[in-house]
């Protein structure tokens, strides 16, 4: 399988990587040189204030997402420890624009939400499944994220399209068979330092072999696979 021409790395080394490679630049920040000691006022520790106003894993979002799980009979959602490591990426890449293909009943959407809400950015999730599409924007408003994520019922192939602008960050959780496709109508639009996610790709590898193909052997891609969780995440940034 093409799965196991990766390289496999912890998780916690490869946020590391992505902080140290710059890929949190925003576009159009012109590519400025890092600040220095002297002058970057971001180094300085948070007041007690300023912690108290960062968004955080409130007891009732954790009620909501403890629901979810529980209600998820067909094993859809992601787990706890891959949701906390998108949320960690998104914060890492300061995703303003973020777009997630197969948003089952919210379970992902929320961890990636919590993690816009601290970077002012917005998420557009896409459910194919009506009933699953209507869980998942009764879970989005149970968590208090409306604000930050946008709900799509429908077909992927028609949603995404119809998005404007740009992506900083892709999460695909959808069709299996289709990943390949999901890329392709995607990639275009993702910023340079942006950030392709796909999931189950170890457990699950087989039913993707031409996705995992591409994102280990295109150039303009760096690749990464973790396993947070049991099932596996890749991680490419658009070189």
């Amino acid at each position: 399988m093409i799965v196991s021409r990766f390289q496999h790395f912890s998780a916690a080394l490869v946020c590391s990587a992505l902080f140290s490679w710059g890929c949190g630049t925003p576009s159009g920040s012109g590519g400025a040189s890092a600040p220095t000691a002297s002058t970057d006022a971001s180094t300085a520790v948070r007041t007690p204030d300023e912690v108290a106003a960062l968004p955080v894993l409130t007891p009732q979002l954790q009620e909501v997402l403890t629901r979810i799980r529980q209600a998820d009979k067909g094993q859809l959602a992601i787990s706890e420890e891959d949701g906390r490591f998108l949320r960690l990426l998104i914060v890492a890449n300061k995703t303003q624009k973020a777009i997630e293909i197969g948003g089952a009943s919210g379970y992902s959407a929320i961890w990636l939400g919590l993690g816009l809400r601290e970077t002012g950015g917005k998420l557009t999730t896409i459910e194919y499944d009506p009933v699953r599409a209507q869980e998942l924007k009764a879970n989005i408003a149970a968590a208090g994220l409306t604000d930050v994520v946008n709900v799509v019922a429908g077909d992927a192939f028609k949603a995404v399209p119809a998005e404007p602008g740009t992506f900083d960050f892709v999460f695909i959780d959808a069709w299996k068979p289709d990943y390949q496709k999901y890329f392709d109508m995607t990639f275009p639009r993702v910023r340079r330092g942006g950030l392709i996610l796909a999931h189950n790709v170890i457990n699950k590898g087989g039913d993707m072999q031409d996705f995992l193909q591409t994102i280990n052997t295109r150039n303009d891609l760096i690749t990464a696979i973790v396993a947070p969780g049991s099932e596996g995440v890749s991680i490419s940034i658009k070189r």
